[in-house]
């Protein structure tokens, strides 16, 4: 009996043991877990402050998007240095607009101007946006010309790696853009500037000499065809640039006024003179077949097109002033450079 009593004394003293090791146990796991949350609480970081940005406008892009043609590139950067507004142009999109609803082609130029911006007066690359409405593109041509060219180059866009695609509206750009009808159509150019460095110089001027060509049958009777040619004769020390115009001038007499101003020497009259005849009669040639260009257009042309080139209508869209853009209120132009014919 002793020894069964000695034995009971033995259990309870190892269940009490037990007892003590589970709850010490759990009290180290406690402090452990205090410890942590006070830890915790002091190297935990003030939540930051949450930041609200303006959700972008549908269209905000659209004045960037469309080329800006003729524009010089190494100006091209300084065009995009000012957040330009053209809240203007989206407006007009939207229901009530002059575009609202319609076709409309786009593209972009730029008229370098003084104005006054922080106090001075600056000369500031200027961007303006044109839109087109016309059921069909308004062109598949560019204009080449400048001053310095001897005569004026019509070429396909292509060439010059331009044409029109749609443009898709912020909205729209997670869905498949052969799936959407749009409406809307930028002048897109792919040519790399990285490129730039390999091209002819020829090549790469020509970039800046670009107008859009709008072809316009149906205004023959409205255009005045021009009799200046724009001439310029090569000579040893400097080319002679003048305006020469067959129905107003004397050759004779406007040769030797060349001559007296010494910007002609006087053993080169007689070639001048024929120099100047020879692009009299290339502008002649290329009237008339301008003219016959258009009356056989005409005569082919169904009356939907006709009905298409009398409502076609040209926008010319200007930046809004801002806080933070030059005021170009003031140096509008109403009119822009085109290559009609």
């Amino acid at each position: 009996m002793r020894k069964g009593g000695k034995r009971k004394s033995t259990s309870q003293k190892q269940e009490t043991e037990v007892k003590a090791s589970s709850s010490s146990q759990e009290n180290q796991k406690e402090n452990h877990k205090l410890a942590s949350q006070a830890k915790r609480a002091k190297t935990s970081k003030p939540q930051p402050q949450l930041e609200y940005f303006e959700d972008k406008r549908n269209l905000e892009d659209l004045w960037k998007a469309a080329f800006p043609v003729g524009t010089e590139w190494d100006q091209l950067d300084s065009v995009y240095q000012f957040n330009w507004n053209f809240s203007n142009l989206e407006e007009a999109f939207e229901e009530g607009g002059r575009l609202y609803g319609k076709k409309v082609y786009l593209f972009g130029c730029t008229e370098p101007q003084l104005v006054p911006y922080k106090g001075e007066n600056k000369v500031i690359c200027i961007p303006v946006v044109v839109a087109v409405v016309s059921p069909f593109p308004p062109s598949d041509k560019i204009g080449i010309n400048s001053v310095q060219r001897e005569a004026e180059e019509i070429v396909p866009m292509k060439q010059m790696k331009m044409d029109w695609v749609p443009y898709i509206p912020l909205e729209n750009r997670d869905s498949q853009v052969d799936r959407l009808q749009s409406q809307m159509f930028i002048l897109s150019c792919t040519q790399r500037r990285v490129a730039l460095k390999q091209m002819k110089i020829d090549r790469l001027k020509k970039y800046e000499y670009c107008l859009p060509y709008f072809y316009q049958p149906l205004k023959e009777d409205e255009l005045e065809q021009s009799t200046e040619v724009q001439i310029i004769f090569p000579a040893a020390q400097k080319p002679v640039f003048c305006e020469f115009d067959w129905e107003l001038d004397e050759l004779d007499e406007f040769t030797d006024q060349l001559i007296e101003a010494d910007e002609l020497d006087k053993d080169k009259k007689d070639a001048f003179k024929e120099f100047v005849k020879e692009r009299v009669r290339e502008a002649k040639k290329a009237n008339r077949q301008a003219r016959e260009a258009r009356k056989k257009a005409l005569e082919e042309m169904s009356e939907e097109t006709k009905a298409a080139f009398e409502n076609m209508r040209f926008y010319k869209f200007y930046p809004i002033p801002t806080p933070d853009t030059p005021d170009v209120s003031n140096v509008k132009v109403r009119f822009y450079d085109l290559l009609l014919m």
